[in-house]
């Protein structure tokens, strides 16, 4: 079976992990691993600053508690998005309002944002669903204009930019994922970027369970104390040591998902063209990372035929989200703003093919040889 995802692993990981352990004698969280991640955030991306996380989810959980939300308080986010994305925010308080996405990307559809804007909106949370960016000059401006803070749901978007600038650095706040299904992986964990200093030690704060214990490593205090709510946000560094390495390799990796992707494109426009299939749209001043390919079907029976196809010829083939406003989470935390005319329809009909780091040519010959087969007999 050609797997959907293998996680990513380059060989050094081990050797780093090892050196946490043996050499460093540190594997509890900020150690010097956690210290190079974060550094080579920073720089790579032009982060103000970056904290490592024990996941993307933790990373947004932390985002929702330094945008300080009251009960009652509302945040616009699309539907079409995992669980965490909105739970991080029903913990600090808020209501969920949820809004259509575009056809295209798949991504919240900005000219939908300011309809849903009420006197207790305090956050837009785009995701950068596929790691295509969402439009966010026209979302930034409608939060100016609003006075509204931005979390970026960038779990996907390790790697790509919005008009030259890095996702995730481009809101109030960015959130990244490094789960074992990302392009980039500790395991579990992620990131947090910070993109206006005012915010930094009060981040430092909430991730180190409400204590100032990073001013006084510091040395900024001669003792540290509890200070308000946080939690451990930290991961081990052993987690970052293995992160490292495939940080380390970003560029190769990258370039190597990209192929895959390319390739796909290629052989599928055909039977796009053929009004067969859609296939996904990357937006002028977009560069993606390739994080998913997918198609979308001419309905939801084509796409259960088409998965139970490709599995039958030794492929993993999924779909994804189902929207969270008709879940029953959903409708207890939140509504839905405006009409549903894409987000059920199209969610229904998209299919994502395997698409990792080190997918062998002969194994993405197989997935594209499948898919053509199955059309050529549909």
């Amino acid at each position: 079976m050609i797997q959907f995802n293998v996680p990513p692993y380059v060989g050094t990981e081990l050797g780093y992990v090892r050196e946490a352990v043996e050499a460093n004698h540190k594997i509890c969280g900020d150690g010097p691993f956690t210290m190079r991640c974060h550094a080579w955030l920073e720089e790579r991306f032009g982060a103000q600053k970056a904290l490592l996380t024990t996941s993307g989810t933790t990373a947004l959980e932390m985002a929702a508690l330094l945008c300080d939300l009251r009960p009652g308080d509302e945040v616009i986010l699309p539907s079409f998005t995992f669980s965490t994305t909105a739970t991080a925010f029903v913990l600090a308080g808020a209501k969920l309002v949820f809004v259509d996405v575009r056809p295209d990307t798949m991504n919240i559809d900005e000219t939908k944002i300011e309809a849903a804007i009420t006197e207790r909106t305090r956050v837009i949370v785009p995701v950068h669903y596929a790691g295509v960016s969402c439009e966010m000059d026209t979302i930034m401006d409608i939060a100016r204009r609003h006075g509204l803070l931005v979390v970026e749901d960038a779990a996907q978007g390790v790697m790509s930019t919005y008009k030259g600038r890095a996702l995730g650095t481009i809101g109030d706040f960015g959130c990244y994922s490094f789960h074992e299904t990302k392009n980039y992986s500790m395991g579990e964990g992620g990131a947090l970027l910070i993109n206006h200093e005012k915010y930094n030690e009060r981040a430092e704060i909430i991730r180190e369970k409400g204590t100032n214990r990073q001013r006084f490593l510091r040395g900024q205090v001669d003792k540290y104390t509890w200070e308000e709510y946080g939690s451990s946000y930290l991961p081990s560094d052993m987690n970052a040591a293995y992160l490292w390495g495939q940080l380390e390799e970003a560029d190769a990796i990258n370039s190597n998902r990209l192929a895959t992707w390319e390739a796909y494109f290629k052989a599928f426009t055909p039977l796009a063209e053929r009004g067969l299939v859609e296939l996904p749209v990357i937006p002028d001043g977009c560069l993606h990372n390739a994080h998913m390919f997918y198609l979308k079907c001419r309905s939801l029976q084509e796409r259960t035929d088409f998965i139970s196809f490709l599995r039958e010829r030794g492929v993993s083939a999924v779909f994804h989200y189902v929207p969270l406003h008709s879940s029953p989470a959903g409708l207890r935390y939140g509504r839905f703003a405006g009409e549903d005319t894409y987000t059920t329809a199209d969610s229904d009909r998209l299919v994502r093919l395997p698409l990792y780091y080190g997918l062998s040519e002969s194994d993405r010959d197989v997935v594209i040889d499948s898919v053509k087969d199955f059309y050529a007999c549909n």
